[in-house]
């Protein structure tokens, strides 16, 4: 297959370049900055991963939630509207999305059948997924991956926990109590490769054991061999991200029901295998 990948030179772009590569695919990572140029392009390929976005790991103010929100809303309406003025289009249509399009809880447990939350990024995901569900129209079979904290030792999330646990410096952040849901990279990238193959709606990208932060600073810590007897100060963390820390300080109990039910199986369901396979 031609595959094109919008936004592929990320963290979760690299790794599913090279699994596709691996089987014998021919991909294409591109930009959306160009709506036209991508359309053109997207046309002469058999499917499409979406998986272009302003990184959400940063400080939160108005200008930078602007750019979250037109990266993921309004560049891919004006890139789809491009493509449905192509003669030639491709088949499959699939769109990364987050596990933030539930909300925020720390007593709720989500599926792929619970609604979405009502705070900024689930806006922003509702969002994201209605513009990508507008490619059915184009007889586009369309599947959307809603991820959880994608777990690697070359980008994500622990990449960036990983000199601090090392340095005896991790702890939890605030009470600990918040839940992650998380997923290894080689489990997220396995799940995009049964998205673009065969399914069509949403998956939830986590494992089905997620952990509290608590529970996750512990287990690091035991993998690397390191102290976690400190905590992160609610303050200090809405200091340095601002609005975006309610989503640490909070977290979300999310769990792959569908996706499972698809026949997914995982490779790394328990949070300590995970761990051991990457460190």
């Amino acid at each position: 297959m031609k595959i094109m990948l919008p936004g592929g030179s990320g963290f979760i772009g690299r790794h599913l370049a090279a699994a596709l590569r691996a089987r014998g695919d021919e991909v294409t990572v591109i930009s959306l900055r160009d709506p036209e140029a991508a359309a053109s392009a997207g046309a002469e390929h058999d499917a499409i991963v979406n998986l272009a976005g302003e990184p959400l790991a940063q400080r939160w103010n108005a200008e930078v939630k602007r750019r979250i929100e037109a990266s993921r809303v309004e560049a891919p309406r004006r890139f789809l509207d491009a493509l449905a003025a192509r003669p030639r289009r491709c088949t499959v249509y699939v769109s990364a999305s987050a596990v933030g399009y539930y909300g925020t809880s720390e007593t709720q447990t989500f599926d792929e059948e619970s609604s979405s939350g009502g705070d900024f990024l689930a806006r922003v995901c509702a969002g994201w997924e209605r513009e990508a569900r507008r490619a059915e129209q184009l007889d586009l079979r369309v599947a959307i991956v809603r991820t959880g904290i994608a777990l690697g030792t070359d980008g994500g999330a622990l990449s960036k926990l990983l000199p601090p646990f090392r340095a005896g410096m991790g702890g939890r952040v605030g009470s600990g109590r918040q839940w992650l849901s998380w997923v290894h990279v080689a489990d997220l990238v396995r799940i995009y490769l049964t998205a673009l193959d065969a399914a069509s709606g949403a998956l939830n990208a986590c494992a089905p054991n997620p952990v509290t932060n608590e529970t996750f600073t512990r287990e690091l810590g035991a993998a690397l061999h390191r102290p976690t007897r400190l905590t992160v100060p609610t303050f200090a963390l809405k200091a340095l991200l601002g609005e975006a820390a309610e989503m640490l300080l909070t977290g979300q109990r999310v769990v792959p029901r569908r996706t499972q039910q698809l026949g997914y199986e995982f490779l790394f369901p328990e949070l300590r295998g995970a761990l051991a396979d990457l460190l």
